[in-house]
């Protein structure tokens, strides 16, 4: 019986994921630690504008998560038996669980009026920007056609970045 078994995870892989989990726990920390009340008319618009960062991530994550199904991971390298994503939410942005994470966490902070965690949602961008250019070796070498989806759609920001 010819079974396939899961390959092993590239110890490169998992400190991407394991470095994810605490860098997420501080974007929604932080805030919580160093946020303020509303308190002026222009503290009243920002955290608006922090909720609107946030109902625009949601949906964002739920269309990536559900273009992916079955094939979703949070390692950088693409499952096996994976296809290459380009249509819907993927049309727009090449990474949007990652966009969403990073909006999530702006308007997270900017609804706690929290600047520490405005500055450490910059940290969080950074960091999955480098995730998403690994990420990106790895489904170049799996998916021909990932050179111009790359010339097409914008990594983190749609049409912009």
């Amino acid at each position: 019986m010819n079974q396939s078994r899961p390959k092993p995870i590239i110890v490169r892989d998992l400190w991407w994921v394991l470095a994810q989990v605490p860098l997420m726990a501080l974007a929604y920390f932080l805030p919580i630690r160093y946020g303020a009340d509303a308190q002026t008319l222009p503290e009243r618009l920002v955290r608006f504008a922090g909720a609107a960062l946030v109902l625009v991530a949601v949906p964002m994550a739920l269309a990536a998560f559900a273009a992916l199904g079955r094939y979703l991971t949070p390692f950088p390298r693409p499952r096996e038996h994976a296809c290459l994503r380009d249509r819907g939410i993927y049309g727009v942005v090449r990474h949007p669980m990652y966009s969403a994470l990073i909006l999530s966490a702006t308007g997270w902070s900017l609804w706690s009026l929290s600047w520490p965690g405005v500055v450490f949602a910059v940290v969080l961008g950074l960091f999955f920007d480098r995730k998403a250019s690994y990420e990106e070796y790895w489904l170049s070498l799996k998916f021909a056609s990932y050179p111009d989806y790359r010339k097409r759609v914008r990594k983190l920001i749609p049409w912009i970045y």
